[in-house]
């Protein structure tokens, strides 16, 4: 039975949560309704509420350990100390990113490289050590195709400064530095910020985007031994990831207010002297904020792009770039969780969690033209699948979200999300929450749970599924904050691979 004093304290808890949302500011959603659920085949362990949620009582009595899936299943993993915020991979090779102070830390410190040959047993084959792999790596580290080369850049935290290291992965599980000097040896800084980064599609080019303030750098890699810097500008406040067009002319650019601009750098492409980069549209919405990203794809052969964003219950947005001066929003994947009318649900389960909730954050799709199918990174809510054929009718197809690691903090010092978890309250989701509440959407009856008073101290009663989950057939390389790398495998009941094949997440 709830006491008085018990049921005085979490209602207290969650006015405090409510008044410090509520102060973040914000203004009305638009609503979208979500994906059409998964119909979880035989042998799935499914949600037991809400889509994408985990309820409060799935955390408190410990069955977030053993994890949900529905219509996929766990390969291999290798946990290590935690996955980062952002890893990579390439051919039979994944390279997993680090967090500071995590990535200092433990018998074997910086980026590992695991070779994956065996999806059922990875195995460690080295360990990236430069600067920029042991200042943390954020959302930085990229791989360029058909170049063969990794990159990453030195972020201690939100914004980092003059590191960068570039590697030859022709031998995927040994890669070769390139640049022992500018960008690696502490005493020629390159002069970029960085936060965020990706290539365009010919590798040539690098560019790597700071959020305080918004710098963003393009760094010539034609000679990869000797990266330089050729453009840079300050498009806006805080800026974040990106997309480039498959023809390298234009830059999809994620504005961490909310939104994206498009940016003509076709100039750069050309390597013209003295290269101009205007800007050609600054697309603005509210129902969503710290947009992550944006995956370049084309439907029927017009250019779209799915833009991402990380906070505030924005899912990801489906949007006509055809004509890059006045972009359209053409739909919307959400999540039940997402939706306005649940922000008060959103609020029960996620309080104790820290600071993200149920958010998407990288995405990647399986082919740039006609993309059949589009994988998330969806922060507590797991690894999400969506069958994308049809852009209007989008349905998701199965899930895996990881077992929680709770009460594995000490171990898990590459793990943001153990970094993190001094944070109780989900404060990115604060837009979102304010303006449930401001529409009259917000039952301050069912955000109540044994949860609500946990603003500080929180806990790891789920996992943070950061990274892009990237296709190889059926089955999806990704990382998440505490488990680490996962090889996962799609049902072929429910998703059969195009030939043509070619995970994009659009840098």
């Amino acid at each position: 039975m709830i006491t008085f004093s018990a049921r005085a304290h979490r209602r207290a808890g969650l006015i405090l949560a409510a008044a410090l949302l509520v102060s973040m500011g914000a203004v009305t959603a638009h609503s979208a309704p979500p994906a059409t659920r998964a119909d979880c085949l035989p042998g799935s362990a499914p949600e037991s509420g809400l889509q994408g949620d985990v309820p409060a009582a799935d955390r408190d009595s410990g069955r977030s350990r053993d994890g949900f899936h529905c219509n996929m299943r766990l390969l291999g993993a290798a946990r290590g100390h935690g996955g980062g915020i952002t890893s990579v991979t390439f051919e039979h090779c994944a390279y997993v990113g680090t967090v500071l102070p995590g990535s200092l830390a433990g018998p074997d410190p910086g980026v590992q490289v695991l070779d994956v040959r065996d999806p059922a047993a990875p195995v460690h084959t080295a360990t990236l050590t430069e600067p920029a792999m042991l200042a943390g790596t954020w959302e930085s580290l990229k791989v360029n195709k058909a170049r063969k080369l990794l990159v990453g850049a030195g972020v201690p935290f939100l914004t980092g400064a003059g590191l960068l290291s570039v590697y030859d992965i022709s031998d995927c599980a040994h890669p070769r530095l390139l640049n022992p000097g500018t960008g690696t040896d502490l005493s020629m800084p390159l002069p970029i910020t960085a936060h965020e980064g990706g290539f365009s599609p010919d590798g040539r080019t690098y560019w790597s985007s700071g959020t305080a303030p918004g710098l963003l750098s393009a760094v010539d890699l034609t000679d990869p031994a000797n990266p330089r810097v050729v453009w840079q500008g300050l498009p806006g406040l805080s800026m974040h990831g990106i997309g480039v067009s498959p023809d390298g002319n234009r830059l999809y650019l994620a504005n961490n207010l909310g939104g994206m601009k498009i940016l003509d750098i076709s100039a750069l492409q050309r390597r013209d002297p003295a290269p101009q980069v205007p800007e050609l549209a600054d697309m603005t919405w509210s129902d969503g904020w710290a947009t992550q990203h944006a995956v370049p794809v084309t439907y029927g052969g017009v250019p779209h792009v799915f833009a991402v964003d990380e906070a505030g219950s924005g899912g990801v947005k489906i949007i006509d770039v055809s004509d890059d001066r006045r972009p359209r929003i053409t739909g919307t994947i959400k999540l039940e969780i997402n939706l306005p009318e649940h922000q008060d649900s959103l609020l029960a389960s996620a309080a104790g969690g820290s600071a993200f909730s149920y958010d998407a954050h990288y995405c990647a799709a399986d082919r740039p033209a006609d993309p059949t199918a589009l994988a998330c990174g969806w922060t507590s809510s797991g690894v999400r699948v969506f069958d994308v054929r049809d852009p209007g009718n989008v349905t998701e197809i199965g899930y895996f979200n990881p077992p929680a690691r709770t009460g594995e903090n000490l171990a898990l010092s590459n793990s943001p999300h153990a970094l993190a978890s001094i944070i109780g309250l989900p404060i990115l989701s604060a837009p979102s929450v304010a303006q449930a509440i401001l529409r009259g959407e917000f039952d301050a009856g069912q955000a109540l749970s044994a949860r609500t008073g946990m603003v500080v101290s929180g806990d790891l009663s789920t996992d943070w599924c950061f990274s892009p989950p990237e296709w190889r057939g059926n089955q999806l390389w990704t990382t998440c904050a505490d488990n680490g790398f996962l090889a996962l495998e799609l049902s072929p009941q429910v998703y059969t691979p195009p030939a043509d094949q070619n995970s994009t997440t659009g840098s």
